[in-house]
């Protein structure tokens, strides 16, 4: 298993020991040496400060890591079980931990193991908060500053760094891991994890205090309709309210701001359509986890370091409408493909669905109209409104509330155009209350008493919906504890 390789997994520059006072040669006319002097008492010793601590920390593990890669056959390895490579890799490395440092104690020994073997195979000092499943966000600002977000708090996470080049390795082996490059050509990525977690990634000279990288984690284990009510993120009634609109082929705009939560909804939505249909999807970096059988998944590609080569989102769209799907999801819209993907909702593909950052539902049809204009389309603003007017069905708006909770603060429906003006109607709503003693928004689920005008078209895709769940009342309250 064991042999010469050239090969390094792991690009830490050497550091040279200092040289020994006992073997450096006396300077040219200095004075003789003094007389041997006893030694300092132990009780008298300067202790090593932290940073020279964990300087010392990172030489060891940087020595016994190219020794390891000096011994190891990377061509047998990659024919063999992951799992039992890792295993016999550990082995490798506690031997190599003996040999080089005898006098470390179990723990500190079973560290350096552990941190030799993440950053051999995984993502070094990353791999500690990506096996938290409580963490859902990752925010690294340099070397030495990483936040994370628990349970919706904000914290500073102990896990630092070695340096800027040792993070640009972590993110150089995140982009290569999906065929994206970070260098100073290309300063900014978006890609993603094995788990499907998002990436951006941002390096000097545009991040002026070192590279700066943000993971949006989802989970090994999706968020369900059955964990939204357990949150009291969403009311039951809502929940079969969206699945009727889903089934019967609505198409639906996803609304929200930064952090609340579009995609997991989007993800969500996508579990109502029918196992029948033939989905599209289309992103910039693949997130979304459709579990139907008939499902093609496009994502869109950067350009080379020549400039050349970029397939944006709109170019799928386009390509897409010749695919013959039945329903058309992208996993967000902002840009030129905006248009594109109105008119796809007008031209025969019902009950596709996408995403858009505003911060309310009126916000949104603001916010689209910006996008076609800025995309250097030249139609009157009220052309725009009548694309989107009759291509939108329903708007789900999902919001981050004071403290962490996630709400879907609304679902309202797109009735057409009375004028120049896009008229819509709210079926259900969120109304915080207030703040309770742990700094949380809270509040409560209401139907506000009007009922959808597509009812009918509901009742023909055999979406049948007991009217009574549109009676104005209370549905759900998220109430102080």
């Amino acid at each position: 298993m064991f042999g010469k390789s050239t090969q390094t997994l792991l690009k830490i520059p050497k550091t040279p020991p200092p040289p020994s006072p006992a073997t450096t040669p006396p300077t040219a006319g200095a004075a003789p040496a003094s007389p041997a002097q006893p030694a300092t008492p132990a009780a008298k010793r300067p202790e090593a400060s932290p940073n020279d601590q964990s300087e010392q920390w990172y030489d060891l593990k940087s020595r016994i890591h190219r020794k390891l890669v000096e011994q190891l056959d990377l061509t047998v390895l990659s024919q063999r079980n992951s799992q039992d490579v890792r295993d016999e890799v550990r082995v490798a490395v506690a031997n190599l931990c003996q040999a080089e440092n005898a006098l470390l104690n179990v723990n500190d020994r079973q560290k350096l193991i552990e941190e030799i073997l993440d950053e051999t195979f995984g993502l070094g000092p990353l791999e500690t908060l990506l096996t938290d499943p409580n963490i859902s966000d990752i925010l690294i600002n340099g070397p030495k500053q990483v936040y994370i977000e628990r349970k919706g708090k904000l914290q500073v996470s102990t896990v630092r760094f070695r340096d800027n080049g040792h993070l640009l390795h972590i993110i150089d082996k995140i982009c290569s891991s999906v065929g994206r490059r970070c260098d100073e050509v290309t300063p900014m990525v978006d890609a993603r994890l094995k788990d499907g977690s998002r990436v951006n990634a941002i390096i000097p000279p545009l991040a002026i205090d070192g590279p700066s990288l943000s993971i949006r984690r989802f989970g090994k284990d999706p968020i369900t309709w059955d964990d939204y009510i357990k949150f009291k993120s969403v009311a039951p009634e809502m929940v079969t309210f969206l699945k009727a609109c889903v089934h019967g082929a609505l198409n639906v705009l996803v609304v929200g701001g930064t952090g609340s939560g579009k995609t997991t909804l989007l993800n969500n939505l996508s579990t109502f359509i029918p196992d029948t249909d033939r989905i599209v999807t289309i992103e910039d970096a693949a997130e979304l986890q459709l579990r139907q059988p008939h499902v093609v998944r496009l994502e869109s590609r950067p350009p080379n370091i020549e400039g050349k080569g970029r397939i944006a989102i709109r170019d799928l769209l386009i390509n897409s409408l010749r695919m013959r799907p039945d329903r058309i999801v992208v996993g967000e819209c902002r840009g030129p493909e905006t248009l594109d993907m109105l008119q796809a909702m007008n031209t025969g593909h019902d009950g596709s669905m996408t995403t858009i950052h505003a911060n309310s539902t009126r916000d949104a049809m603001q916010r689209v109209e910006t996008m076609v204009m800025m995309a250097g389309f030249d139609l009157p603003v009220k052309a725009i409104r009548q694309q989107f007017a009759s291509a939108i069905h329903l708007l789900v708006n999902s919001a981050r509330l004071t403290g962490g909770p996630r709400k879907i603060m609304s679902i309202t429906e797109v009735q057409g155009m009375e004028g120049e003006a896009v008229t819509m109607q709210e079926i259900f709503k969120f109304e915080q209350l207030g703040i309770d003693a742990s700094g949380k928004a809270f509040g409560h689920f209401i139907a506000t008493g009007l009922r959808p005008a597509f009812l009918d078209r509901l009742n023909s895709h055999g979406s049948k919906i007991d009217p009574a769940i549109f009676e104005r009342r209370v549905l759900l309250t998220d109430k102080e504890e």
